[in-house]
Order: structure tokens, then sequence, then C-alpha cells
């Protein structure tokens, strides 16, 4: 019998503690609330009600209860559970998440603060049910926390802010994504108390303007991820304001600010040397003049999303294989000015050799089949897109993967016009969407 009220059994001579906790860990999780059979199955194994005294043993091991993430059962997660598992874990909890766990909310939450006070990451995307009320739980009882994801917790407001900042002052990362509730003044509470932050992630908080920007200036001096995302009201005084207090800044979304100019890439470029992430989507007032200076100043960038930054041209590209040797991942899509000419610069320079993995190409109308030519040059290059590249075709990619059989080439081709019986017209076929 491999299960018994032996501590001799055989499982429990022959696997290392590590793994048996492993093994009881997943046995709670699949079974406890997932399983209608579960009664039966844990007693026909003699763990019923942890009569073996091993696994008993094992069950009440602190080591086990450290880090657990329930986003495999999200749906069938509620309230109680967590409760009842705050209680099982207790002060040895240092990790929890509970992503899209939609059943969970302020009462639940409040149980698992007071019992798990030792709690350091805690991952709440998606938990649409809870209130500010959590907030105050958690500034109230866990000053331990470092990392704190609210995504999608649309309920949140200025209030919430106010008390994690109060208790919560070792908090390092904060995802506030989406909830757009949040204004400057939320903001200003926040950063007042919490000023070592390391990541805040504002996307989708259309309701921050520059004023927002200037108290994480005056106060978060230790940040290096910023995201901004679809913050539209932001202009290019509130990133001016960010860069000059924010110079140890590696990653910065800006996708979908769309006032942004030149300015911004000068006031990055002038701040933020160790920049080695930028998203700037959908802003379609930036120009070469501002991607010139910030490649020449900014070395270690390492993925950029220019995705339609439409008045960049060749000129761009130039400079970023001059002065990047670090450029992994590059989005050009509905970049309708870069020719393969810019491509050819990219494709000899030292990130094309050795660097790049991702290109995408999509929609820059201009690219034709020596583009493909010139990236037969990028040996480590793993994907491309190449959707509604209308001058690109399918003996160009088959060539071009001969030369680079393990990289993965996504492009729609043109629509085919084939004559008919009656006045040569044609029928408009659907475009056909290659993976390769």
């Amino acid at each position: 019998m491999v299960f018994s009220n032996n501590d001799e059994g055989l499982i429990n001579k022959k696997l290392p503690k590590e793994l048996l906790l492993r093994m009881l860990f997943s046995l709670l999780l699949n079974f406890t609330w997932s399983n209608p059979e579960c009664t039966k199955y844990v007693h026909s194994i003699g763990l019923d009600s942890f009569c073996n005294v091993a696994w008993n043993i094992l069950a009440l091991d602190g080591s086990n209860w450290q880090r657990i993430d329930l986003f495999n059962f999200q749906t069938d997660v509620e309230g109680r559970v967590v409760e009842n598992i705050s209680k099982r874990c207790g002060g040895f909890l240092r990790k929890l998440s509970l992503r899209g766990c939609i059943g969970v909310g302020d009462s639940s939450l409040k149980t698992f603060a007071q019992n798990c006070r030792n709690i350091e990451h805690l991952n709440l995307n998606g938990c649409t049910k809870i209130t500010d009320s959590t907030c105050y739980s958690l500034s109230r009882f866990c000053s331990k926390l470092k990392h704190l994801d609210l995504t999608s917790c649309v309920s949140i407001t200025n209030s919430s802010l106010k008390g994690i900042s109060e208790g919560c002052r070792n908090l390092e990362y904060l995802n506030l994504s989406w909830c757009d509730q949040i204004t400057k003044d939320g903001i200003e509470a926040l950063v007042r108390g919490c000023r070592g932050l390391k990541a805040l992630l504002l996307r989708g908080c259309t309701q921050l303007e520059d004023e927002a920007l200037k108290h994480i200036q005056n106060y978060c001096h230790e940040l290096v991820s910023l995201n901004f995302q679809s913050c539209s009201r932001i202009t290019d005084e509130g990133v001016v304001q960010i860069c000059r207090g924010c110079h140890r800044l590696q990653a910065l979304c800006l996708s979908g600010c769309s006032n942004l100019t030149d300015a911004s890439l000068t006031a990055l470029a002038l701040n933020c040397p160790r920049l080695q992430i930028l998203e700037a989507a959908r802003c379609s007032h930036l120009t070469d003049a501002g991607f010139t200076l910030l490649a020449r100043n900014c070395h270690d960038l390492e993925k950029m999303d220019l995705e339609e930054c439409i008045l960049i041209t060749d000129s761009t590209l130039v400079q970023l294989s001059v002065h990047c040797p670090k450029l992994q991942a590059l989005s050009l899509s509905h970049c309708e000015l870069i020719t393969d000419d810019g491509i050819l610069h990219l494709s000899n320079s030292t990130c094309g050799h050795e660097r790049l993995r991702v290109l995408e190409l999509d929609n820059c109308l201009l690219i034709t089949d020596v583009a493909l030519e010139h990236l037969e040059n990028c040996r480590g290059l793993e994907r491309l897109e190449l959707y509604d590249c209308q001058q690109v075709t399918r003996a160009g990619i088959k060539r071009m993967r001969a030369q680079l059989p393990h990289v993965k080439v996504h492009a729609y081709f043109a629509p085919v016009t084939p004559p008919t019986a009656v006045g040569g017209s044609g029928q408009r076929l659907c475009r056909c969407c290659v993976i390769l």
C-alpha cells in the first residue's frame, strides 16, 4: 500500500519532502472544491482527515503555504475558500494570486488581511467585486505588502490610494490599470506615502492629466517602470516632468497618448539614459528628429513599439541601427514611409546580426521582397509580421525561410481577381492569412 497510516509507507520513504509537499498541495487544490468525487478519493488513499501522520505533518508545514496561485481555479473560488486558506496559511503566506477570481469580495479579503499579515505579493487582477474596503483592510493589516495588482478593479477610487499610502509604505509595485475613477488627487496621496515605488502601471486611467505626473516626479525617484497607455489627456509637459524626476526609468509606455510630440522624446533622451523599453504606439506626432536624439542618448534600448508613428522614415532606422546595438524587438506597423533601405540598415547592424528577435512590419506598404533578402542577415530572428504588406510575395517569404527556417512569418496576401466568362470582370476573393 502506497498510502498508509504507517509513516514508513513507500511514498514517504522514497520521495523527498519537497516533492511530497507539492503533491499534497496539488491534491488539496485540485480536489477540495473542484472535484465532486474528492471525499471518496481522499478516503480511498488514506488521506481523510489527514489521518496519516506523515501527511498531517506536511500539511502543517508552513513552507507549503508561502506561495499560492488560484488562477487555474478562478471560476470555482469563492470568498470562503480565501478565508479557509488564510486560516490555514496564517503568517506563512507571502504570495497569493487571485487573478480572475470574480467571486471574491471585500469581506473575505478582510479576513485574509487579518490572518495573513506577512503577505508581500498580492494579485487581485480582475476581482471586480472588491471596493475601497479591501484596500482599507490591506492598509490596516498588511504593512509588509510590496507588490499589489488591482487591474480592472473598477470600483477602486482615490480613497483606496489614500489608505494604501498610509499603511503600505513598503510598496514597490502597483498596477491600477483600467481603474478609471483614479484622478490626480489619488495619485498625489499615493506617492506621498509610497515613495519607494519602482513600478506604477496606470493603463486606461483616463482621468489622469499632467498634474498627476508632476506629483509622481516630486516623490517617486526610484521608479524604473511606468505605464500611461491610453491616458490621452497627458501632454509633453507631464512627460517632461516625469523625465526630470525619474532618471532611473527603464520602461515607459506612452501608447495612445496622442498629444505627445518630439518634446517628450527629447526629455527622455536628455534625462533617462537607462531606458530599455519604449512603447509609443499611436503617437502620430513623433518624428525622425525626436527618435534620432533618443537613439543617440539611450544606447540600452531593447524593445520599441512605434506602431502608427506615421511620420517616421528610414532615417529613424538608420539611427537605431548605429546607436542601439541591444535592440531585440521593434514594431513599425503602419509606418508607411519605411522602405527596404531602412530594413537594409537594420539588418546590417550589430543588433540585426546578434540581437533582433521580433520585427513587425504590418501595413508597411513600401516593403517588398528585397527587405526579406536583407533580413536573411538577422540570424536570430524568431517572428516577422507582414500583414497587408502588399508588395511581399509568397515566393519571397519562402526564399527567406530557406535561410531562416526557424522564423515564424505572419502575412496576408492581396486579394486575387480572376477573369470571368463575361466581360473579363472579376470577383473579389478574400485575402489569405499565411503563418509559416
